[in-house]
């Protein structure tokens, strides 16, 4: 009889959909960008009369709830950010990439336009070479100074600068925050700078930074044997996922998160207003909401 019950248990529980009709829970990762992401997606899908919630994720552990149906949605997914488990579960169909949200990543290494004049032939890397002092700091001369990422977010920058043996010398940044107070301190006063960074962030909104380019043919992003043959830093691709069901379940919502989009200076703009501005999340999605109606109308269609 325990048997039988238990068999009739677990049959009537597969038999049930992945989740049910009803609120979409759309996942809130850990940094400002997604939350704007998510918040404004979400605020389209109330004005369609779906009920929403925001649920708190971890950046990987979020993969296992999209695959057992309690997250719906998550409009921003970096691709150098998702471990082994996501393109496990999208190669078993329990998550679906419903495209590209329209960010384009931006990484590697920044420097100030008064640069340009120190080392005019930026922005290629090649130039480095030849005019290495010119963001050398008393302590690095007679080679650059690189502010690279904070030592627990890994070796990238080092491991190209010693692949490619440019005469630089990389100096880890103590945070984020840190690295952002020495690149508003170096070009409020026009001294040398040369800095990994990253985008989307509210900083290229206060601050013009040009990107350091890297050799196009001949080798991979991520490939670097030296001076003529470097790749530079391999980009990140921003995708957009939902669990398997969505489609089946909410055809017009699937519709929606197909047609959103933003791209780098949207979210910049809205970071620097959430992280330099003091403006809520919140407020910053109804402000822009609110200017931007035909926009967010169109993705409903």
């Amino acid at each position: 009889m325990y048997n039988k019950l238990g068999v009739a248990i677990i049959a009537a529980a597969m038999a049930q959909p992945a989740f049910a009709e009803g609120t979409i829970n759309i996942a809130i990762n850990e940094w400002t960008g997604q939350n704007l992401s998510a918040k404004i997606a979400g605020a389209v899908l109330e004005e369609m009369g779906h009920s929403v919630e925001y649920v708190t994720a971890g950046a990987v552990p979020q993969y296992a709830a999209f695959a057992d149906g309690s997250l719906h949605f998550n409009p921003e997914i970096w691709t150098n950010n998702v471990g082994d488990i996501f393109p496990k579960a999208v190669e078993a169909g329990d998550i679906v990439i419903v495209g590209e949200l329209g960010l384009t990543p931006r990484e590697g290494w920044f420097y100030p336009p008064y640069m340009q004049e120190a080392c005019p032939g930026l922005p290629a890397y090649e130039a480095i070479y030849d005019c290495a002092q010119a963001f050398a700091s008393a302590e690095t001369f007679p080679n650059g100074r690189l502010i690279t990422y904070p030592a627990d977010w890994g070796t990238r920058s080092k491991d190209v600068v010693e692949a490619i043996g440019i005469p630089l010398q990389p100096v880890a940044g103590g945070s984020e925050g840190a690295m952002i107070a020495e690149i508003k301190s170096a070009v409020a006063a026009e001294q040398p700078m040369l800095v990994m960074f990253w985008e989307p962030h509210w900083i290229h909104a206060e601050i013009d930074m040009n990107l350091v380019e890297w050799d196009s043919e001949g080798c991979a992003p991520g490939e670097n044997a030296g001076r003529g043959s470097a790749c530079g830093f391999e980009q990140a691709a921003v995708q957009k996922i939902v669990a398997k069901d969505v489609a089946a379940t909410w055809p017009d919502a699937y519709a929606m998160m197909q047609n959103f989009t933003l791209d780098n200076d949207v979210q910049n703009a809205l970071i620097l207003k959430v992280d330099q501005g003091g403006m809520s999340v919140d407020d910053a999605v109804a402000e822009w909401m609110g200017a931007n109606e035909s926009i967010w109308k169109a993705w409903m269609n």
